[in-house]
């Protein structure tokens, strides 16, 4: 860890702060429509367990697409690699929601994180896990250390109601046989994981073990070392959608975002960074997040090039 990790995160801090507020926030769900847009918060876990953090880094937020990352993990750790005869590992190139690239592939979403992927690989975990409520949000309590996490009710409540779309692209997987499992049943499952509410600290201390080669916080091994490696090079390539060659370039890790302004990184053998910041640019992730995230890895030199 750098010695002086704090005074680089609080220095980073002070470099974006003229951008606090700017952005978007997400309108297309009324209750991330209604978030206060100048917030800032981030935080660093080492492997070594230790954690620093800045600005607003215990403020909850949704999570929306960051729990993607999370539900494929479990997948291939329960089972391993067949999720990959459902989903592709190819850049979308396209919205994060889709339809044209699905129909064109019958019914083979191009990556896990696109909404048609994340789906597949939420109602796979449906399959693997059909007597848990909440697999996603029971492993992000265990791996970041707080038992009170919780889903946010009106959030769910919110993007249920406006869930046409994802309903369509759920349909649609079905139509092609890509979707097992009722899909009112999946689309619940999806949409719960989207709206667990976290802080910067919980979700880079849930993150870790994708720094860790896959171990998680209590030593054993969720994911083998080349499955980690695997799910980090997915990360890279498709973890934001049409920007994914952006965020490369500027940041240079693998990483993953949500419209809930949230932005997970990663540093293979070093740590897991989380970045929130509610106003999103034109391809729908964190302004201020990428722009943290570029000051982070400038200062430190972290980057996997």
């Amino acid at each position: 860890m750098p010695v002086d990790l704090q005074e680089i995160l609080d220095d980073v801090h002070e470099a974006v702060r003229p951008l606090i507020g700017s952005g978007s926030v997400a309108d297309y769900i009324p209750r991330l429509a209604a978030v206060n847009p100048d917030h800032f918060g981030i935080s660093v876990m080492m492997t070594d367990g230790t954690q620093c953090s800045s600005g607003d880094a215990d403020v909850e937020f949704s999570i929306q697409s960051i729990s993607k990352v999370f539900s494929l993990a479990l997948v291939i750790a329960g089972d391993g690699d067949e999720i990959w005869q459902r989903v592709d590992r190819e850049p979308s190139g396209a919205a994060f929601n889709s339809l044209a690239q699905l129909e064109y592939k019958r019914g083979i979403p191009r990556n896990p994180f696109m909404n048609a992927g994340a789906l597949v690989v939420a109602d796979h975990l449906l399959s693997l896990t059909p007597d848990a409520d909440d697999p996603v949000l029971d492993f992000v309590r265990t791996e970041s250390g707080n038992p009170d996490i919780s889903i946010d009710a009106l959030t769910a409540a919110s993007e249920l109601a406006h869930a046409d779309r994802n309903s369509s692209i759920a349909h649609l997987l079905r139509s092609f046989g890509n979707l097992i499992n009722d899909v009112d049943a999946v689309l619940d499952r999806y949409v719960r994981q989207c709206s667990i509410a976290m802080s910067c600290a919980d979700l880079a201390a849930a993150g870790a073990f994708l720094a860790r080669r896959g171990e998680s916080a209590d030593g054993r091994l969720l994911l083998s070392g080349n499955q980690t490696k695997r799910m980090n090079a997915v990360m890279l390539t498709s973890g934001f959608y049409d920007a994914a060659g952006e965020f490369a370039y500027r940041v240079g890790l693998p990483g993953k975002s949500g419209v809930g302004g949230g932005i997970l990184a990663v540093v293979p053998d070093v740590c897991s960074i989380c970045v929130w910041g509610p106003g999103l640019d034109s391809s729908g992730n964190s302004l201020i997040g990428m722009a943290a995230l570029d000051e982070l890895t400038s200062r430190t030199g972290w980057s996997i090039f």
